[in-house]
């Protein structure tokens, strides 16, 4: 798969979320067992991110490394949880997006 760069020196003034050369670092209050899958709005320096699964195991965590995947166009093991897989709070890796959800375009927008 080909990857496209995003560009991001717009983006780096954003409390919620920080590149690290070509991965993006962001925190998550994670919400389990929604009704759907959805990423929510940023709560302090944390991105609101609601999975239908339920938090057993890590179960909830793996759904939403799953579901992130597609909306960063990566692939699952392109998303590293650093702390948090059984914890509602988390702080994730994305290795090389080449998307971005809104709420980080709108983010970027902002800070240019």
């Amino acid at each position: 798969m080909k990857r496209t760069k995003i560009k991001s020196k717009a983006c780096d003034m954003s409390s919620f979320f920080e590149w690290d050369g070509e991965v993006l670092v962001f925190n998550v209050l994670g919400s389990p067992a929604a009704s759907k899958d959805a990423i929510g709005k940023v709560k302090g320096n944390q991105l609101k991110i609601s999975v239908t699964a339920v938090p057993t195991r890590g179960k909830a965590t793996d759904h939403m490394v799953r579901f992130l995947a597609g909306e960063f166009g990566v692939a699952v093991s392109d998303i590293e949880v650093v702390f948090g897989r059984l914890n509602v709070n988390k702080q994730l890796r994305v290795r090389t997006p080449t998307k971005l959800p809104g709420v980080f375009k709108k983010a970027c927008s902002t800070a240019a």
